[in-house]
């Protein structure tokens, strides 16, 4: 099974950003039944789902995992919607690694309000919390450059009615960004990318299943 694996840049003035961590070490050792591939995306509206969709014209994967940071979380957190939304709140600091701070914008003016996660996104987090890494599943994306690549991807293959699966999946800070950071939630490397393999797994089995 062919999967692609993207994650992100550092941003928001950190020096680091655990996905990208994620991504360097995910294909070091093989999964059985995959054939991983990787790419890294930019922190900025729209480019980063620009730069998704022409990797997926490219490598034509059967299923894509976008992995992005989510700063405080406390597990690792399948998401279970896009909304069709780009907004950063006025009162927010946060911009894109461009400055852009879009607001009230949608991410696909003709698309659905919301789109649902292709992966099995019950199943990842069952199995990753049956081996003892803290996952629950999430509910909000948000309205940052994680939900815009998240929707993108998923409008891209409703649209086009492609044959693959798709989603998102938000990690925690990890110990080495959380050490600068005192009282910062965060999960070690290896646990995070324990819990990226198991999903990677679950992905295969359940696809075989069906």
């Amino acid at each position: 099974m062919k999967i692609l694996i993207t994650a992100f840049e550092p941003f928001g003035g950190d020096a680091i950003n655990p996905t990208e961590r994620l991504l360097m070490d995910i294909g070091k050792e093989p999964i059985e039944g995959t054939e991983i591939h990787t790419r890294l995306l930019p922190v900025v509206f729209d480019e980063c789902a620009d730069k998704l969709l022409e990797t997926v014209a490219e490598i034509r994967p059967d299923a894509v995992v976008c992995c992005g940071l989510a700063s405080g979380r406390t597990s690792i957190t399948p998401e279970q919607i896009a909304i069709n939304l780009k907004e950063v709140p006025k009162e927010s600091s946060v911009a894109d690694n461009q400055g852009n701070r879009p607001y009230n914008e949608r991410v696909n003016p003709e698309g659905p309000d919301g789109l649902f996660s292709l992966l099995p996104v019950r199943a990842m987090t069952d199995n990753m919390k049956e081996q003892g890494i803290p996952a629950s599943i999430s509910y909000s994306a948000g309205t940052f450059i994680c939900n815009n690549t998240m929707y993108a991807l998923l409008d891209h293959i409703r649209t086009n009615r492609l044959p693959m699966i798709g989603g998102f999946v938000h990690f925690p800070a990890s110990t080495e960004m959380a050490a600068s950071k005192p009282g910062l939630p965060s999960l070690s490397h290896d646990t995070m990318l324990n819990g990226l393999k198991i999903m990677i797994e679950t992905i295969v089995k359940e696809s075989f299943r069906d």
